[in-house]
């Protein structure tokens, strides 16, 4: 009996090891159709790419590196995203346990008539002991892949989750850099509408003295008190837009609401002079949501050579030792003592299509994927694109703009002048004012959108989020 199971363990272990190939297709990555350069790129292609640099060399403000490291210590969405990856880390660990014996134990002691431990047993109507004790270990014997494409799929999804975290990095530190300078602009709107309020209220004082000595009409007045509400109105607005977004900025950093020390201006700001983007194709490797859609693919492959194996039958071995006696007298003798040792083989014969189906579902999910991935590499294409070409378009639109709103200065003062020596009406005074405040409105979004294709860029770029360089300057004492 002994020699039988040494050969039926040497056997099941050699068929074991001949097996080289798990079943089902292997993983390889979809050819996506990448261009050639992107459009209206400022820098050669071969070019190092923007997103190589690390957020601290690209955001020089240092009130804005602050907030950056901050909420990258506190905000819970990146520590949610955290605890997700020790998640899928934890499942990875689970699905290698598979590859391991599973051992474990059983007892029981019972007392009873016609039964032993508690199945029926008849014995003349006598009332016995009975007793138990073993230890039972089982393994499967990997022979068509089921656990290595099992494997796989946990480690994918494990590393698709670890993207999804560096995508909220990414994210993150766009968002921050966003909010940032959108503050920055808000605080630079406000500065314009009073500087404007206070331009029309000295325009009402110079109408109301001039109606006094009776050299304006009363439509003089009213007319600069109307666009005075107007302009002034804007104040109280932007001052709660600022509030609304301190908010936001605070809950990115994983603050309770309050205000944001700032001591910068929007003007202060100075995007980099030249941004290469690198090549297109680069993307599928540096971009956090590329990457993790390729994992998805890659656990929906292996999701398919799974049910592929569920086609053939599962084998294991099966040891059992230890020691069982009707009598718990004799539970101690030699003749109590157990083992066992068997091969074990199940599988399938008709389960009425669910296996087909199963395949046929994998196969559509790993579709699904692939399309997923495609679709994924074709929007960061789009988003890069779209950075490029507005950082480009919106430094002729600031250039522009900034003509207009210096020519309606000019305006301003003239006709102010020409009005107190009568060569000019009042209508030309209100006129050129209230030009004058959307116009500098308009430059100071200009310039905002501006800094926000930067930061869109390099979040469409992948982020430049290297841990090896976290580390680098921490150790250095740099940031983060």
């Amino acid at each position: 009996m002994e020699r039988l199971a040494r050969k039926l363990i040497l056997a099941v272990l050699l068929v074991s090891f001949a097996s080289g190939c798990a079943l089902g297709p292997n993983y390889k990555r979809p050819a996506v159709s990448a261009p050639e350069n992107f459009r209206s790129a400022l820098t050669p292609a071969e070019q190092a790419s923007l997103a190589d640099l690390p957020w601290w060399t690209i955001f020089q403000d240092e009130t804005l590196q602050k907030l950056i490291t901050e909420a990258l210590e506190n905000n819970y969405d990146l520590r949610v995203a955290v605890t997700r990856v020790e998640q899928a880390r934890q499942i990875a660990a689970q699905a290698r346990s598979l590859f391991f014996p599973q051992i474990g134990y059983d007892g029981a002691v019972a007392t009873g008539r016609n039964s032993f431990l508690t199945s029926p047993s008849p014995n003349g109507g006598q009332t016995t002991d009975s007793a138990l004790l073993d230890l039972s270990v089982f393994w499967e014997v990997d022979l068509w892949g089921r656990i290595r494409r099992l494997n796989e799929e946990a480690r994918a999804q494990f590393l698709a989750t670890d993207e999804a975290r560096r995508g909220v990095v990414v994210s993150l530190v766009s968002s921050v850099a966003q909010a940032y300078f959108e503050l920055l602009e808000l605080d630079l709107e406000l500065e314009i509408a009073r500087r404007n309020t206070k331009s029309f209220e000295d325009t009402l004082t110079l109408f109301s003295r001039r109606l006094e000595y009776g050299v304006a009409s009363k439509l003089e007045t009213s007319s600069a008190e109307g666009l005075l509400g107007t302009v002034a109105a804007n104040v109280p607005e932007l001052e709660r837009q600022i509030v609304i977004k301190e908010n936001q900025i605070n809950v990115l950093l994983g603050r309770n609401p309050g205000p944001v020390e700032r001591n910068a201006d929007l003007l202060d700001q100075e995007s980099p002079p030249e941004i290469p983007a690198g090549l297109p194709s680069a993307l599928l490797e540096r971009r956090p949501d590329i990457r993790q859609a390729e994992q998805n693919l890659r656990a929906a492959n292996a999701r398919v050579g799974v049910a592929v194996t569920n086609f053939f039958p599962q084998i294991g071995l099966t040891t059992l030792l230890g020691k069982v006696s009707p009598e718990l007298s004799a539970f101690s003798a030699g003749t109590a003592n157990l083992w066992a040792v068997a091969g074990t083989m199940t599988g399938p014969i008709f389960r009425g299509g669910a296996l087909v189906a199963e395949y046929r579902q994998a196969k559509a999910a790993w579709e699904e994927a692939r399309l997923t991935y495609e679709q994924t590499a074709l929007n960061a294409f789009k988003e890069v694109s779209n950075a490029l070409i507005s950082r480009e378009k919106l430094e002729l639109a600031r250039a522009q703009q900034s003509r207009s709103v210096k020519a309606y200065d000019q305006a301003v003062g003239v006709s102010l002048k020409r009005y107190v020596a009568g060569k000019a009406s009042y209508y030309e005074v209100l006129q050129n004012q209230q030009n004058l405040f959307p116009a500098e409105t308009t430059l100071a979004r200009t310039q905002l959108n501006q800094l926000l294709a930067v930061v869109q860029l390099y979040k469409a770029l992948g982020g430049g989020w290297r841990e090896n360089e976290i580390a680098a300057a921490r150790t250095q004492g740099g940031h983060p």
